[in-house]
């Protein structure tokens, strides 16, 4: 049975529009063509050395009592920002924040932190508290990454964030089918998040 789609094929959506739509992931997604699964991910995690991670868990951990965490800004420079700034450290990755893409009039808009080496690429989505919504964003990104990247691997990881809660998406291009991890992450594991992604950038 043929179903009404979601979207008004006479209007322009950005990336951001699809947070406040409020839409489930998985019929979002197919709107686009890909199918969507939800489930616990046990993903690769990078076994080097991670020589500066003690001072970046000392320093989130110092400035955690005393940062609003409803302040998106906030969150973004003091809890994001660092992480990010250690993976350039591991990976010699390029970094683009607030990076434009435009692929077509469904599929635009910003990503917060945009990730590339010579071989490999991640994104990571910074959203207010409502992780669930964030990730139907994110979803949508990384289908428009997927679509506008020349890259050549496989599979596309991306990571949503609230700043002090992670959550890990994962995208096979050849068959167009979206995971969603369950598994969360908080602040309190934040060696995780970062071998996870390192592993992403440096496969």
């Amino acid at each position: 049975m043929s179903r009404q789609p979601l979207l008004d094929p006479n209007r322009s959506y950005t990336f951001s529009n699809y947070f406040e739509l409020g839409f489930a992931v998985d019929d979002l997604v197919a709107e686009f063509g890909y199918s969507f699964e939800r489930k616990f991910i046990d993903l690769p995690q990078y076994s080097g050395t991670l020589d500066r991670f003690s001072h970046l868990k000392q320093r989130i951990e110092e400035v955690l009592p005393y940062i609003d965490l409803e302040n998106e800004a906030t969150r973004r420079q003091m809890l994001i920002a660092p992480i990010v700034t250690d993976l350039i450290h591991y990976s010699r990755a390029k970094l683009r924040i607030e990076y434009t893409i435009k692929v077509d009039h469904r599929l635009q808009g910003n990503f917060n932190y945009f990730l590339k080496t010579q071989t490999d690429l991640i994104m990571i989505e910074a959203k207010q508290a409502d992780i669930n919504r964030g990730f139907t964003q994110l979803a949508i990104e990384m289908i428009a990454l997927d679509r506008w990247t020349d890259s050549t691997q496989t599979e596309i990881l991306a990571a949503v964030t609230t700043g002090n809660v992670w959550q890990f998406g994962r995208l096979y291009r050849q068959t167009q089918c979206i995971e969603q991890a369950i598994n969360l992450y908080r602040v309190t594991e934040l060696e995780i998040v970062v071998r996870i992604l390192l592993t992403a950038l440096i496969n």
